[in-house]
């Protein structure tokens, strides 16, 4: 009788400390509150979504949209740079609340983290110098291509163009810098990335090859987090709705945000 107490209360307690951690986990919205700041993941050096601006201050269209969440979630913003490949990690590790930094919603990501509905969108492009006739996958056949690492031209090119050479770099400004000195050549990134290119090294002809694809970008957090993903997805939803999250995308990219996001909200 002993014995079958013993169990008996040994799986009701088990049980109760399943609950608590499952309650635990489903607060980080009241957590947050409670702090009084949110902590969110941008990736610096990312032209248009996340760079440091003439004062050495982070700009862009992710940073403006984190300002706007934590405004409206009624708590202080504490940014933490980072850069791309490190975007899931610092989530998991629980060094941010939020991830805000020009990330692609896939399959692969959504099975360790959750996203927001998309607030944004991001173009990716092969790009290389004039004189490299570039058309399509197959002429990147035996060329060594840059792009950085972790991200999903990463995963989409060595997809796509089995027969190239990828160099991959930790985060785009290192990306960029090597295609400005002739490091590399040909480069898979995005619009932005190729302007920044073409403004630091105009001697170097860079040209926009072919474009890849375009990727819904969403705000990522942690699983479990029901409360937390319900309240991200209605600010997005809203603001998309309002109008202020394309102002934010068109003040920098200078190009209104597709049909298909703006009314997907």
């Amino acid at each position: 009788m002993k014995a079958k107490t013993l169990i008996a209360r040994a799986a009701v307690a088990t049980l109760m400390l399943a609950g608590a951690m499952h309650s635990a986990m489903a607060d980080q919205l009241d957590d947050i509150k409670k702090a009084g700041v949110v902590r969110v993941a941008i990736a610096m050096g990312t032209p248009l979504f996340s760079y440091a601006d003439e004062n050495l201050k982070p700009a862009g269209s992710d940073v403006d949209t984190a300002a706007a969440l934590a405004k409206d979630l009624g708590v202080k913003l504490e940014l933490v740079q980072i850069t791309n490949a490190a975007r899931i990690p610092t989530l998991q590790a629980k060094r941010a609340d939020l991830v805000i930094a020009d990330l692609s919603i896939t399959p692969e990501r959504a099975k360790v983290v959750d996203f927001s509905v998309p607030y944004a969108v991001i173009t990716i492009i092969v790009g290389g110098v004039k004189t490299i006739k570039v058309k399509d996958y197959a002429d990147l056949d035996g060329k060594t291509i840059g792009l950085t690492r972790a991200t999903v031209n990463d995963t989409l090119t060595t997809q796509q163009a089995k027969g190239a050479q990828i160099q991959r770099y930790e985060d785009d400004a290192t990306l960029i810098t090597s295609m400005v000195t002739g490091q590399i050549d040909v480069f898979s990134s995005t619009p932005s990335n190729l302007q920044e290119m073409q403004h630091r090294a105009p001697q170097r002809n860079i040209e926009m090859k072919f474009e890849q694809k375009n990727f819904d970008l969403g705000i990522a957090m942690n699983k479990d987090q029901p409360r937390l993903k319900d309240w991200v997805n209605n600010w997005v939803s809203t603001n998309m709705k309002s109008g202020n999250l394309n102002t934010i995308y068109k003040k920098y990219h200078g190009r209104d945000l597709p049909d298909t996001v703006r009314k997907g909200a």
